[in-house]
Order: structure tokens, then C-alpha cells, then sequence
């Protein structure tokens, strides 16, 4: 069904087409791009939650910290919390599936061997992922109740935003961690080119942070899927379903830059996984690799220079893993209802990726532009398959 043009849409048509003018005109840009559903453009079957963000999962926070500088910076980092207490103290069982290893993610060999998260995840540039590291756990050790702690496992992502960003000089620090960590937010959540996705890149047009969620029914048990995206890779774009990129103009050319921005396979993207449902770490082992489905609907093929993470955790407070006790709690869905939650998965991680496009103005950056996803084409293309609904 083809929606006939209300202000928002003229707006963001209007946003879509002013790829490549002076720095000045960007934060209009930026502020007026949509999400995905304010267009139409609605991925699967089942419905968001009531913020379509991965906070609708109770308890998540997501704090954000943007290292923008002219335009030689362009990063930042990103910080998602389980909960609201001391994570060390009260841990959350988890799980990690690498689609493509060609990343830098810290603290994997841990989750993987014993199942839990016991740090906020933390998501940055590729080169900046030992500093970040390293200001996350003086951050903790510093908390009260952590005096006599001597191992921590801070889990820290990436993608590489050396495109934009000057990514050798490793501007991010503890500066940017300590922001990120102390303007969490539990509602909300800012996408596009904010914190870790300030300068990212995928499918040639720029990148950013985006996020999704889906509430199953009652009969499907009530619980609450969250997905959060760092996306910063390449392939053949598709919306809905449909092969939008033979519809979409050269993102150089929309740029106007000399060399090209990165649209290989080559790239990363972080995908963060939050349910309410009460899993073990096999089961969210399941869980995150259907958040690869999402990515791969997106036109994704996991190339060989792509880092494809998923860290999936369940905030169930009966599974808490409280030290000391001799005997944890592992209370799981059963196999056979673990259907829904993969369809959630898989849809929010795909309209994740779509908003973190959307929502991301373009940027100049250190070795080029990288523009906005152009609305006019991309909406005309979906229009002619049928795959937009009423907003």
C-alpha cells in the first residue's frame, strides 16, 4: 500500500536527499531521519515492545559516550547493563556465537566457559578496545563491595571505525567509559551516529547504533526480546525482503567524495541480545545465533574480513548468579517453546540494523563522507514491491 505524504515524510524525504552539504546542515539531518515503523516499513509479524528498543526489556540500561572532533574523530563508545545492581555481584547467565571471527572481542573465552556475564558489555572501536578495557575495570574495582576483587572479565566489542575516524591516535579512554557508564538510560535509547557508532559504516552508507524489540503473546509466555546493533558492514541492502540496493544510487557519488566509503562484505557488526525469558546459557546459545537470521536477511554474508558477535543474556531475576552459593539457579524455557523467541530474535536484530541506518545523518569524517541512507529512493523502491504499511 502506498502512503500518501504527510510532514514527517516530507521531512524525512527532504533529510534523505541533503547527503553531502557543509557540516553545519548535519544536525538537522541527523534529527530528522526516522525509524524504521514512522515510514512504514515494518520487519515480521510479531509486535515491539512499547519503546521498540532493547530497554523494554526491564532493567536494561544503555548509556552512550561520542567522541566527535571536526573530522578527524569520529567514535565513541556504547554501554549496555543487565540490571541495575552490581553485575559482579549478582550475574546473569549469557552466551556468545561467533558468526565471523575476524574481531577483537574481549572476555569471550570466560562467558563461553562458565556461562554468565559479570560486567556491563562495552562496544567501541577496533583499536580501542584494550583502553576501554582497562578503564571499565578501574571503574568497577573502584565500586563499593569490589575492594577485595582480583579477576574481573570485562566484555568489550567493536567494529572498526577507521573510515571516519582517525582510528591510530586511540582517542577513547576513560573519559568516554566513565560517560557512558554514568548516563545510562532504562527508557530511551539514541541511534545513529552516537557512541560506538559515531563512525560507522555499512553497505557503503552510514552506520551507527540501533535497536529493536518484540513482545510475544501470553500463549507464547509474555516475554520480551531486546536487540541492540552496532553495525559497521557491508553486503547487497535489503529491506523487507527486498533487494533495495539495485534501486539505491552509488553512496561515492551521494558523498561526493573522490574515494569510495567501505560497501564490501568486509566490516563488523556487534549484536547485544537481552531477554526477560528465563534461559541457561545453552539456550541463549540458541538464541543468539538466530540473531544471525535477522543479519543475514539485512544482505549480509558474513565475509571473510567481517567480525559477526552476538552476546545474548537473560535478566530472569530467578537465574541471578549470586557468589558463594554452591548450587545456581538454571531454570530454562523448555526446547519445544523456544520457537518464539527465535522469531523475535531474528526480527529484532533485523530492524535493529535498519534503525541504526535510518537514524544515522551523514558524516565527514577523517578519510572521507560517509552519507545518510537516502530515504526517497530506498521508500519508492519498497512502494513498488508492496512492502510498506500504514505508519
Amino acid at each position: 500500500m502506498r502512503i500518501p505524504p504527510t510532514p514527517l515524510l516530507l521531512t524525512c524525504l527532504v533529510a534523505g536527499l541533503v547527503a553531502g552539504l557543509p557540516a553545519g546542515a548535519l544536525a538537522a539531518d541527523a534529527a530528522a531521519r526516522p525509524r524504521a515503523r514512522e515510514v512504514g516499513i515494518a520487519i515480521g509479524t510479531l509486535p515491539p515492545g512499547p519503546r521498540n528498543a532493547i530497554t523494554d526489556v526491564e532493567g536494561v540500561g544503555v548509556g552512550h559516550a561520542t567522541f566527535a572532533q571536526g573530522t578527524r574523530f569520529n567514535t565513541g563508545v556504547t554501554a549496555i547493563v543487565p540490571h541495575r545492581g552490581n553485575l559482579f555481584r549478582e550475574r546473569v547467565p549469557a552466551a556468545i556465537v561467533v558468526g565471523n571471527g575476524f574481531g577483537k572481542l574481549l572476555g569471550v573465552t570466560q562467558v563461553q566457559e562458565l556461562g554468565e556475564l559479570e560486567t556491563p558489555v562495552l562496544l567501541t572501536g577496533t583499536l580501542g578496545v584494550w583502553k576501554v578495557a582497562d578503564a571499565m575495570a578501574s571503574h568497577l574495582l573502584a565500586q563499593p563491595g569490589m575492594e577485595q576483587v582480583r579477576s574481573i572479565n570485562p566484555v568489550v566489542g567493536e567494529t572498526n571505525d577507521g573510515w571516519l575516524s582517525d582510528i591510530r591516535a586511540r582517542p577513547v579512554g576513560a573519559h568516554q567509559v566513565e560517560q557512558a557508564l554514568s548516563r545510562l538510560s532504562y527508557a530511551e535509547v539514541e541511534e545513529g551516529a552516537v557512541g560506538a557508532g559515531a563512525g560507522t559504516v555499512a553497505f557503503g552508507w552510514k552506520g551507527g547504533i540501533g535497536t529493536s524489540s518484540r513482545r510475544l503473546g501470553a500463549a507464547q509466555g509474555g516475554h520480551t526480546v531486546g536487540v541492540l546493533v552496532q553495525s559497521n558492514f557491508g553486503g547487497h541492502l535489503t529491506v523487507a525482503g527486498v533487494p533495495v540496493w539495485k534501486a539505491l544510487p552509488d553512496p561515492a557519488a551521494v558523498a561526493r567524495t573522490v574515494q569510495p566509503p567501505p560497501s564490501t562484505g568486509d566490516g563488523s557488526i556487534m549484536i547485544v541480545v537481552a531477554t526477560d525469558a528465563p534461559l541457561d546459557p545453552a539456550a541463549l546459545r540458541r538464541l543468539a545465533t538466530r540473531a544471525l537470521t535477522g543479519l543475514a536477511r539485512t544482505g549480509s554474508d558474513m565475509s571473510n574480513g567481517s567480525g559477526d558477535y552476538v552476546i545474548a543474556f537473560s535478566t530472569a531475576a530467578q537465574n541471578r548468579r549470586r557468589g558463594g552459593a554452591p548450587v545456581q539457579p538454571a531454570a530454562s524455557v523448555a526446547n519445544d517453546a523456544m520457537t518464539p523467541l527465535f522469531q523475535a530474535a531474528a526480527e529484532a536484530t533485523e530492524e535493529a540494523i535498519l534503525n541504526s541506518m535510518l537514524r544515522a545523518g551523514t558524516v565527514h569524517g577523517h578519510q572521507g563522507t560517509a552519507a545518510a541512507l537516502p530515504l526517497q529512493p530506498l521508500l519508492q523502491a519498497l512502494d513498488a514491491a508492496g512492502a510498506r504499511t500504514t505508519p
